[in-house]
């Protein structure tokens, strides 16, 4: 059986079926998600990205580099787009795939909308296949691909933008599938981006999203890929090491991808997530100043890479489960505040960061990922607290109100110096029927 149809095929059929109302009401979510985070993440990089324009100076055109307030060549716009879409790591993803979803897929598809005057429901439609297509490849890879250190972000998300925007664009059978070949060739995302302060995992989306565009242009322009991209030694015995992987169905478990997705509540790598929920519970019972150590037990795939406790700046924050769980602790949440450079440096959080040890539970992890828990166990003089967390906020177990989610769009939206009014007219547009893309991106 050659995999790669296979694997097209079962695509196909999720775009050849309706999508129900409700899961179209979880891609507007998405999307709005997407240009909240992203537009924060521009402004949160703003130093970096003033030096990268003033080295690359990026040709201009006529495609929003969202965030930044430029009109750039389409390249540049999708690039930059991925950049700024994961600078924060606050884009949405699944922990059962083990990656980000939509930043690569939305940072590709909104300016080729722009470019083919494409309308906000066409391009959700094709995100909904994207996302399907990209969860479905990580979680049929997964947890050996992450083991052999890859970030399935950056390899099977360049996969998903692909077939999301050739569908998008109205490609024929077999240009769809040159585009997914030459995706497939493309591929790469390294983990090693989180470790040692490193600042460039945002990297792996953007140039996740512009390997895809390659892909569609190559694939438009009748070069021709292997017959099976997937089989044999091609993506997934590159990726996994192993030649006998089995494809997960579409639709896993009767439901849309893009509805397993999460979306983050707290600044911070997912897996500090549960910790920190728990920190939060505990505070009210707790003086900091009388904390003597702080035990955490996990799932083994939350600690390798995220049980650091020397934090030189705020990339290293982010993926570091002891900070995390410290700034819950100490203020009560996780957002964007807790996470800067400014507040890395205090000394009473990197003090109680110290006090922190993160272990892997057999339990926990075999459990996983059907539950993402911690257990916090926080020692002071005279007592010991307790609080295990299973689905922290922002799961599909336990997603976030309207109004929570509002919120936290504004405060994004706010971080990123937009306009209240800007935000609430790209809000509202989402939701208008006959909206086109073109309207979104132009106000931002």
């Amino acid at each position: 059986m050659n995999k790669s149809i296979e694997f097209l095929a079962a695509v196909d059929g999720v775009w050849k079926t309706p999508v129900p109302e409700f899961v179209m009401a979880r891609a507007r979510r998405s999307l709005l998600d997407y240009l909240a985070v992203t537009c924060a993440g521009a402004e949160f990089q703003r130093d970096k990205l003033g030096k990268y324009c003033a080295f690359a100076q990026p040709e201009e055109g006529k495609f929003r580099a969202i965030g930044m307030g430029k009109d750039l060549a389409l390249k540049e716009a999708v690039f930059l787009n991925g950049l700024n879409g994961h600078a924060l790591d606050f884009d949405d993803g699944t922990n059962s795939g083990i990656i980000h979803l939509g930043s690569p897929i939305f940072s590709l598809l909104l300016p080729l909308s722009q470019r083919y005057g494409i309308g906000v429901e066409d391009m959700l439609k094709a995100a909904v296949v994207g996302y399907e297509a990209s969860y479905t490849m990580a979680v049929s890879i997964q947890p050996g691909h992450k083991a052999m250190g890859y970030h399935a972000t950056g390899t099977c998300g360049t996969l998903g933008a692909a077939i999301a925007a050739s569908y998008m664009l109205g490609f024929s059978d077999e240009e769809r599938f040159q585009a997914f070949a030459s995706a497939c060739v493309a591929a790469s995302g390294m983990l090693k981006v989180l470790d040692d302060g490193s600042e460039l995992k945002p990297y792996n989306v953007a140039k996740t999203a512009l390997l895809a565009l390659t892909a569609l242009q190559l694939a438009k322009s009748g070069f021709k890929g292997h017959a099976d991209p997937l089989g044999g030694r091609g993506f997934l015995k590159m990726m996994t090491g192993k030649e006998d992987i089995e494809l997960k169905p579409v639709l896993l478990n009767g439901t849309y991808a893009i509805m397993k997705s999460y979306t983050k509540p707290y600044a911070s790598c997912r897996y500090t997530h549960p910790a920190v929920e728990a920190a939060i519970h505990l505070r009210e019972r707790i003086k900091v100043e009388d904390v003597t150590g702080i035990d955490i037990r996990t799932y083994d795939l939350a600690v390798s890479g995220h049980d650091h406790t020397d934090i030189p700046g705020s990339y290293s924050a982010k993926m570091s489960i002891p900070y995390a769980t410290a700034a819950g602790l100490i203020y009560g949440k996780a957002g964007l505040q807790e996470f800067s450079e400014d507040a890395v440096r205090g000394d009473a959080i990197l003090a109680l960061t110290k006090k922190i040890r993160v272990e892997a539970d057999a339990e926990l992890s075999k459990a996983f990922p059907g539950i993402q828990a911690a257990v916090v166990t926080i020692s002071t003089k005279d007592d010991e607290y307790t609080d295990r967390v299973d689905f922290p906020k922002g799961e599909p177990e336990n997603p976030l109100t309207d109004e929570e989610f509002r919120i936290r769009y504004d405060g994004l939206m706010a971080y990123a110096g937009v306009d209240p009014a800007v935000s609430s007219a790209v809000f509202d547009t989402v939701y208008r029927e006959g909206a086109m893309a073109e309207e979104l991106v132009n106000k931002l």
